[in-house]
C-alpha cells in the first residue's frame, strides 16, 4: 500500500476533477463486486479511484457491501438472494450471496484489490464495524468517542491488514468520527476523508480534529451550484461554503453521489476536486475526453 494525499485543492473552475467510481460505478455494474471494480478501473471512462464499502462477516472477514442486511429489512434494499445481517452471517452464506441477479457474489475486500492495477486508487469507506450501536454523521464528545472507538478499533485493524498487502494508493472515508480516529491512531500517514451527511458543520469540525486530507459532502450542499440546498440534505444553510472552507484548510473536496453530466459540470465549475460518481464519462460532454 502506498500512502498518498488526494489531489491538491484548486480554485480553478476549469480544472477537471478526478472521477471516483462509486461502488465501482453502481449505475453500470452490480455494486461493490469484483466485476464492477475491474470494469471501472480498466473499461471505457475508467476511474482514477474505486470507492467500496466495507464491513465484517460473522466470521470476521472484511467484505465489500453497503447495506446492513443481505435481504430487504431495516432500510436495506434486499439486493442479494441471501438472508441475514452481514456481520452476524457466516462467510459461507455472505460470500455466496448473489448481487442483483448478476451472477456476481459479495467479495472480500482482498478480492477487489487483486483485480485492480496498482495505479488505480481505492477509497475504502468504513461502513460498519459489526454493530447496531454505531453513531453516524456527528461530532462526538470525549466519552462517546471512547465508547465508539471500542467498536471500531478491531475492525479497522482488520481492514488495514488487508490493504497493507497492496501497492494501490488508499483513502479511508467514513461518516463515523470514531472510524477515522481509529485509522489516524493505527496508520497516521494514510489519508482520511470525512463524509458529510446533513451537517457540514460537524463534518468540517471532525476534519479539523483529525487534520483530514479530504471532506466528502453531498452534491446538493455545494455552494455555487444551482441545486445547492434544494434537495434532501437541508440541515445546514446553503451559504455554508464547504469548498472554500475545505480548500482554505488544504483539504480536497470529493462530492457524492453524482449521477448526471449536468451535476458533474456544475460541481466542476464550483471547484470540487473529485466526483464520486455512479457512471463513467460524466465529464466528457463538452470537454475533451
Amino acid at each position: 500500500m502506498t500512502d498518498s494525499v488526494p489531489a491538491a485543492p484548486t480554485a480553478d473552475e476549469d480544472a477537471r476533477p478526478r472521477l471516483i467510481a462509486h461502488r465501482g460505478f453502481a449505475g453500470t455494474a452490480p455494486e461493490n463486486t469484483v466485476a464492477a471494480a475491474e470494469r471501472a478501473a480498466t473499461g471505457p471512462g475508467r476511474a482514477a479511484m474505486i470507492e467500496v464499502d466495507v464491513m465484517p462477516t460473522g466470521d470476521g472477514t472484511v467484505v465489500c457491501f453497503h447495506d446492513d442486511h443481505l435481504h430487504d429489512a431495516g432500510g436495506s434494499r434486499g439486493i442479494t438472494d441471501a438472508q441475514g445481517t452481514v456481520w452476524e452471517t457466516s462467510d459461507a452464506v455472505v460470500l455466496d450471496a448473489e448481487v442483483l441477479d448478476s451472477g456476481e457474489t459479495v467479495p472480500r475486500l482482498a478480492d477487489v484489490f487483486e483485480v485492480l492495477p496498482d495505479e488505480v486508487g481505492v477509497n475504502v469507506e468504513l461502513k460498519n464495524p459489526g454493530s447496531d450501536a454505531v453513531r453516524f454523521g456527528e461530532a462526538l464528545d470525549a466519552d462517546a468517542l471512547a465508547d465508539q472507538r471500542e467498536l471500531w478499533n478491531p475492525f479497522v485493524a482488520d481492514v488495514l491488514a488487508v490493504v497493507e498487502r497492496y501497492d494501490n494508493d488508499v483513502l479511508f472515508s467514513s461518516f463515523c468520527e470514531a472510524a477515522l480516529a481509529a485509522v489516524r491512531d493505527a496508520a497516521p500517514s494514510i489519508p482520511v476523508g470525512v463524509l458529510a451527511g446533513t451537517s457540514l458543520a460537524d463534518a468540517l469540525a471532525v476534519a479539523d480534529r483529525y487534520d483530514a486530507e479530504a471532506v466528502h459532502p453531498p452534491w446538493d450542499l455545494v455552494r455555487g451550484t444551482p441545486f445547492a440546498g434544494r434537495a434532501e440534505h437541508l440541515d445546514d444553510p446553503p451559504e455554508v461554503d464547504v469548498v472554500a472552507e475545505a480548500h482554505d484548510a488544504g483539504r480536497a473536496v470529493n462530492v457524492w453521489t453524482v449521477d448526471t453530466w449536468y451535476r458533474a459540470d456544475q460541481l466542476r465549475r464550483a471547484g470540487v476536486d473529485g466526483l464520486i460518481a455512479d457512471y463513467p464519462g460524466l465529464l466528457d460532454f463538452g470537454n475533451e475526453a
